[in-house]
């Protein structure tokens, strides 16, 4: 009767200590938005889909390179986050940036906008362009639920300061601050464990 109770304290032990760290691995979605299908070329010409994203994470944003108010800061936050998951070891993620003013935006644009920046592996990041105003205006409102919007009096377009984490089947999972106070820590963690619950 002892050794059966021993065994069964035993079992209920292991089976909670199993649990923790089953649960504290994987990663809670706050979010479900399915990422439509896109097919964009980034600063270097080369052709970004959906589809390709597929298989890893990614981290997305909305800029444009003649943006004069939330776009640097946001690009800079956005280097300091892959400090971030290069201290950690992280290698399977991409960062892609969508430019909402794809007019002015060429590849070539984009290239020497991303080269101002102290960006610790550019072969990890896409910036994105050759669509219309529309087409990104609604990719952002049905993709990310965020504003896209041409301001005509100026040179200036109007969009959200968000970064989304999107996850290796196409979907938004989380959102956070871009902008300012941004959870730097808490994105290096959802991103280092949404690649370990990928493999």
């Amino acid at each position: 009767m002892k050794k059966r109770l021993i065994m069964t304290s035993l079992f209920l032990v292991f089976a909670v200590l199993l649990t923790a760290c089953g649960g504290s691995s994987k990663f809670k979605a706050e979010t479900d938005w399915e990422v439509q299908d896109f097919n964009y070329v980034n600063q270097n010409g080369d052709k970004v889909s959906r589809d390709s994203l597929k298989g890893k994470p990614w981290l997305a944003m909305f800029i444009f390179t003649n943006c004069a108010t939330v776009c640097p800061p946001m690009t800079k936050n956005m280097t300091d986050i892959q400090k971030s998951f290069e201290k950690k070891g992280l290698k399977d993620y991409k960062i892609v940036g969508f430019s909402v003013d794809p007019k002015t935006d060429t590849p070539e644009k984009l290239k020497k906008y991303l080269a101002q920046y102290p960006v610790p592996d550019d072969s990890k990041w896409d910036f994105l362009t050759g669509y219309s105003q529309d087409d990104i205006s609604e990719l952002a409102l049905k993709s990310f639920k965020t504003l896209v919007k041409d301001d005509p009096n100026t040179n200036q377009v109007i969009h959200g300061s968000s970064f989304f984490l999107v996850n290796q089947d196409g979907v938004v999972v989380k959102n956070y601050s871009g902008f300012k106070d941004v959870p730097f820590d808490t994105i290096a963690v959802d991103m280092e464990t949404l690649i370990e619950d990928g493999k």
